[in-house]
């Protein structure tokens, strides 16, 4: 075998070749949480390539291994080669500079056939042959489908189809005018950033073997693990004493996951703000290497270094330990928001407080602008994807000419930082869906310091309270909510319109712990409930006297009131930027809308928190957006002023619908059940799984008791029934329950598998108690094309298709990838009691099965 350095451009450039996939490998599996990854690498090669002066010095990322062999097709004129290890990363790096070439097309058709011709295929070439890599057969149809098209219903689901549309997203966001990626760079970073150790196997090796080693798995020494070997090994005389004094003490009071975090952040504190945690050990040596460091010296006071971090770094990690009550309140809030991107600023506060550079107030209000800046951007909805950059760097950013916590500020005020300003975050507050944006902490922290600002002489133990997140207009109102609504509407929206507009916003959340008993109740009930609440901000709402547009906008303008003085506003005329930002949101969500679906003008507003009218003017804009076509009107009509960009030759609207696998009705409408809500928006562009965990209280009452209880209160004792039988034919199969705990509702999922969060193994349902609308089970395909064997988009085909025998059940195909749900009143029906059981038994045995071959 041979092996050498190679990158991606020099691997697959130059003359006619092609990569096959051999039969024994297995279909294309990378999921979302391995594209992150690969995107995250992507653009931090793409920010260094923006740098010239980086571009020379910075080290490239290397992304693993691809082992060659000669195909039997082998000939001198066009080679084949075979992949034996590494095809995934092959294939979606070719799906990435796929989604490139697409993105560029209308803007640069020059590039974008440069780029397919120069990675993605052999002009010249006829048949298969046309590809420079072919994937196993299972992979090869869809794979041809985004490479040279045309985009069928079978080309547009699975593992392919997906991370071409995760890359297809992912370029929309980055070529924001906000952010600044230039695209191009972004191929650069692809094709001569990314570093591959090419094996290329002689003929006569046994590849098979070389396979099987490749993919033999072991317990792998951490970063942490080799570098402390590497410390002490150079420790031949001082290594007892340097272990017992500092090594040892540190060890007792970190964890190796958090050693390793340590040392990394030292890295980050001692100005290699670029290094990745996974490249720590080569880049600790490096940096050994460049400060010449060869005796023990010199290693033990990297090593007492360390020790005092460490410190540091614990008090992050335990905020109860730090003494000052100021401080440690700013520490907790942190921790609660798990803003662990923060990390290598608060860790040079402390170490400045330390030094005697900042007191413990000016430390606390060091903290208050992290915290505003983490706070204010999540309220204006501003991706997360450059804190760890922002964080990274600021330590070698911070000036010297003034106070720290001075110095701090200035630094995040600065242009490109997008710390948003007093005027942004009251219009946020007062229209973004803040309950669809950040993790469920995040929200109930915002609202938990809006409470704690009214200044309750007695204030509320959150901790113990166990609070959850209340909708006063509820998310799905009865006909006394929507005719209160339907007297504030203009311009043409309908009440729903409008309700969906505001239902999310922050005006009209509050924290209660009767979530059950307000349910949707009008709001004379919620009234009686929220003024017995201990909470300032739920008596303030059942002061009014009714709970409208006009009550949600008045309360949210209170809230932007007390938020400007909560959460300190940037510096001014530090060079800010301007901001498209919603519109980029909207942009990777109409850029994901899977095969076979359409939404409108009302649900692409709702997901921004704007109008209907502004998403139609921004949708008309001539430079063309991708997937423009398939917002239509809230009754499922081409909009009356809809226009092609200029020059577009193509098919009429209805024809590219019908390609894309739209239907109409016979009144020519797009059918209503293929429409995309703005939760199923939102659910496109979010890529995480749900923000329940696995209730492991230990309150009188158990999860299944709440679940059943909360059921009660909405369905028929025939429905209740009918779902705990099947919950009882679950078990009997083999399954077990879990219930949700800090939601708005307990709910219940069908788990197989490991015991613990549902992570942790699979399943097909969760059911959710209706507070107030009832009872609805959730089918979770999204999570199911991550986990095996469901990764097979045809398992879960067959899955829609047993489900949508069940009377009442009517799921379109292009839900496939989302989590579509139906009433639990299905279940009243004996014979779907049946059919629900059987698709659970199938479900069952696809699962055990999975790794049988």
């Amino acid at each position: 075998m041979q092996a050498k350095e190679t990158l991606f451009a020099d691997l697959v450039q130059g003359r006619a070749q092609q990569f096959q996939v051999p039969l024994y490998q297995r279909t294309y599996s990378w999921t979302e949480k391995q594209l992150r990854q690969l995107w995250n690498d992507i653009l931090e090669q793409a920010e260094i390539v923006a740098s010239e002066e980086s571009a020379h010095t910075a080290s490239t990322h290397f992304l693993g291994s691809v082992v060659l062999a000669p195909s039997p097709q082998y000939e001198v004129t066009f080679p084949y080669h075979l992949v034996v290890d590494g095809q995934q990363r092959l294939t979606t790096l070719t799906l990435a500079l796929a989604a490139l070439r697409d993105h560029v097309t209308d803007t640069h058709p020059e590039e974008a056939d440069r780029i397919n011709e120069e990675y993605l295929v052999n002009k010249r070439k006829k048949g298969t042959e046309y590809f420079r890599l072919l994937p196993t057969q299972a992979d090869r149809a869809a794979f041809a489908a985004h490479i040279r098209g045309p985009l069928t219903q079978e080309g547009a689901v699975g593992g392919v189809a997906t991370a071409y549309a995760f890359f297809r997203r992912k370029l929309v966001e980055a070529d924001d005018r906000a952010i600044g990626q230039d695209v191009f760079r972004i191929e650069q970073a692809i094709t001569s950033r990314l570093t591959l150790v090419s094996v290329t196997a002689e003929r006569g090796d046994n590849v098979h073997r070389i396979f099987e080693s490749l993919n033999n798995t072991g317990l792998q020494l951490s970063q942490a693990d080799l570098l402390r070997n590497h410390l002490f090994m150079r420790l031949p005389t001082r290594g007892e004493h340097v272990y017992e004094t500092y090594w040892l003490p540190l060890q007792d009071s970190l964890a190796n996951d958090e050693l390793e975090q340590l040392m990394w952040l030292q890295l980050v504190l001692d100005g290699d703000d670029r290094v990745r945690r996974q490249d720590l050990y080569a880049a600790q040596q490096r940096r050994f290497e460049r400060q010449g460091v060869t005796g023990e010296a010199e290693i033990e006071a990297y090593i007492r270094e360390l020790h005092r971090r460490g410190a540091h770094l614990r008090r992050l990690l335990h905020p109860e330990e730090e003494p000052d009550p100021g401080v440690c309140a700013a520490l907790h809030r942190l921790d609660v928001w798990q803003a662990t991107a923060t990390h290598p600023a608060l860790m040079l506060l402390l170490d400045r407080r330390e030094r005697g550079d900042l007191d413990d107030a000016e430390l606390a209000r060091a903290l208050a602008y992290v915290e505003s800046f983490l706070v204010r951007r999540m309220i204006c909805r501003i991706p997360t994807n450059n804190l760890n950059r922002v964080f990274q760097a600021l330590p070698g950013q911070l000036p010297l000419d003034v106070p720290v916590a001075e110095g701090l500020r200035r630094v995040l005020s600065a242009e490109n930082r997008f710390w948003p300003d007093d005027e942004e975050l009251r219009e946020r507050i007062r229209t973004a869906p803040f309950y669809q944006y950040g993790r469920w902490n995040q929200r109930a922290l915002v609202l938990q310091r809006l409470e704690e600002s009214y200044g309750h002489p007695e204030p509320v133990d959150f901790a113990a309270a166990q609070l959850t997140i209340e909708h006063v207009l509820p998310q799905s109102p009865g006909k006394e909510w929507l005719a209160t609504l339907a007297e504030e509407t203009q311009d043409g929206e309908s009440a729903e319109e409008l309700h969906a507009r505001l239902r999310h916003t922050l005006g009209n959340l509050t924290l209660t712990a009767q979530n059950t008993e307000l349910s949707n109740h009008p709001f004379t009930r919620k009234q009686d409930l929220l003024d017995a609440s201990h909470l300032e901000m739920n008596r303030r709402i059942a002061a009014t006297d009714r709970w409208g547009a006009r009550e949600i906008l008045a309360r949210a303008d209170e809230l932007a009131d007390r938020a400007v003085e909560l959460w300190p506003a940037p510096l001014g005329g530090v060079g800010r930027a301007e901001r498209g930002r919603d519109w980029g949101l909207a942009h990777q969500a109409l850029a994901a809308l899977p095969h076979g679906t359409w939404t409108s003008y009302g649900d692409v507003a709702a997901l921004l928190g704007s109008s209907a009218q502004a998403v139609g003017q921004h949708l008309a804009q001539p430079t063309g957006i991708i997937h423009a076509y398939r917002v239509l009107t809230s009754e499922g009509r081409v909009a009356a002023g809809f226009q092609w960009p200029p020059g577009y030759t193509g098919p009429d609207v209805r024809a590219r619908l019908a390609a894309d696998g739209v239907l109409f009705t016979v009144s020519g409408a797009a059918d209503p059940v293929q429409r995309l809500t703005p939760d199923d928006l939102a659910a496109l562009v979010s890529g995480e799984d749900g923000d329940q965990e696995i209730d492991g209280s230990a309150s009188m009452e158990t999860g299944a008791d709440r679940f059943f209880r909360q059921l009660a209160a909405d369905d028929s004792p025939e429905t209740v029934a009918a779902v705990a039988a099947v919950l009882v034919r679950w078990e009997e199969l083999g399954g077990w329950i879990g219930h949700g705990g800090g939601t708005v509702t307990t709910s219940a999922f069908l788990m197989l598998g490991e015991a613990g969060a549902p992570g942790r193994g699979i399943w097909p349902l969760t059911l959710y108690p209706g507070s107030g609308r009832g009872g609805t089970a959730e089918v979770v395909f999204q999570h199911l094309t991550a986990r095996a064997p469901f990764t097979d988009r045809a398992l879960r085909a067959e899955l829609l298709t047993r489900l949508n025998q069940l009377e009442g059940i009517d799921i379109p195909e292009g839900k496939l990838e989302l989590r579509p749900s139906f009433r639990l009143t299905v279940l009243d029906k004996e014979h779907n009691q049946e059919l629900l059981n059987e698709t659970l038994e199938w479900f069952r045995g696809c699962w055990e099965r999975r790794d049988a071959s």
